[in-house]
């Protein structure tokens, strides 16, 4: 990779790790899911009218707009606002990679080698030793919602997958507009018509450049710097790069909010890094001829269950997770 795109790649992870710090000042103005809806309505406004139209079936957006920006945010935004610390959450997050192995194998019909199994261990006694660090003092329904909103990030990633979006920048600006009106009725359901009043008539510039952030930072310049470099290089020299999420976050969450780093932690993060790298960057095996609707095998596997095509050096086909990011990436 040229050293400028080298740099783009840091900054992306950047965005992303730092994005959960953003999120835990935006839950100060606004409630989990009212400001979950506004994160998604900012994304997709006004993009969606420059996108085009999505290019791929109504319903892959729709399921994975559901599961994807519904449950998953849903569950994380409401597990930091129950004391879940911000890099803490960037870290369990990457147990996603694991879940979408697991789903990956259930319903794709993949079947992982040794070395990734070996990943998959690893990466689960990181989130055993981050569990017993956090109920020693911190709060296990945040862990657990946050572990839960790590789970439907998998299985959101076999969708997508199974989706094959040519364009991610477009399919996840068209996901965006899916959430809104669901997070917002749920809203109004558990958090209340008075307090979504008083938090939009709060409504200030740190609420406005938190949203600004987590919209168009992290997910519009995220995604469509990633993508850019996916069509330009390999997989495998740019989904290394994603590695450093959990990085970010957790030093930002330390420098910035004050965020403790224990020694169990540091050891929890390198268990979960390296076995999500094992689990992430090794190429699955297909059983038989695989599930149907999906094309040949010659597919590699992106850090965090995203997927690009072997065999084309550009505008191959390719699918990139999510706030991490997912954000909607890695978070």
């Amino acid at each position: 990779m040229r050293p400028v795109h080298i740099a783009l790649a840091v900054l992306v992870a950047a965005v992303w790790g730092i994005n959960f710090v953003v999120i835990d000042v935006g839950l100060g103005h606004f409630p989990p899911l009212l400001f979950s809806a506004l994160r998604f309505l900012v994304a997709a406004l006004p993009a969606v009218f420059f996108v085009g139209r999505p290019k791929v079936a109504w319903k892959w957006v729709v399921a994975v707009g559901l599961v994807l920006g519904v449950a998953k945010f849903g569950l994380l935004f409401i597990g930091m606002s129950q004391g879940m610390p911000a890099g803490l959450s960037s870290l369990v997050l990457q147990v996603q990679a694991v879940f979408t192995a697991v789903v990956a194998m259930a319903v794709l019909g993949e079947r992982p080698s040794k070395v990734r199994l070996l990943g998959l261990v690893v990466a689960l006694v990181g989130i055993v030793l981050a569990g017993v660090d956090e109920g020693s003092g911190g709060p296990l329904l945040g862990f657990a919602l946050t572990v839960g909103a790590a789970a439907c990030w998998g299985a959101s990633n076999v969708l997508t997958r199974r989706a094959a979006p040519p364009d991610a920048l477009n399919f996840m600006v068209w996901v965006s507009v899916v959430p809104v009106l669901p997070l917002l009725a749920l809203s109004l359901l558990f958090e209340g018509p008075e307090r979504d009043a008083e938090a939009l008539a709060g409504f200030d510039w740190s609420g406005a450049g938190a949203l600004v952030y987590v919209a168009w930072l992290s997910t519009v310049f995220g995604f469509g710097a990633w993508g850019m470099l996916l069509r330009r290089y390999p997989a495998s020299s740019v989904a290394p790069f994603s590695l450093l999420v959990p990085v970010f976050g957790m030093s930002s969450a330390a420098v910035l909010l004050g965020e403790p780093v224990t020694p169990l932690r540091w050891a929890a993060a390198a268990l979960l890094v390296g076995g999500v790298a094992l689990t992430s960057l090794v190429r699955p095996t297909r059983s038989g001829r695989g599930a149907p609707g999906m094309p040949g095998p010659r597919r590699a596997v992106l850090a965090g269950g995203g997927v690009r095509s072997e065999g084309r050096s550009r505008g191959g086909g390719w699918n990139v997770r999510g706030d991490p990011f997912h954000p909607l990436g890695p978070n």
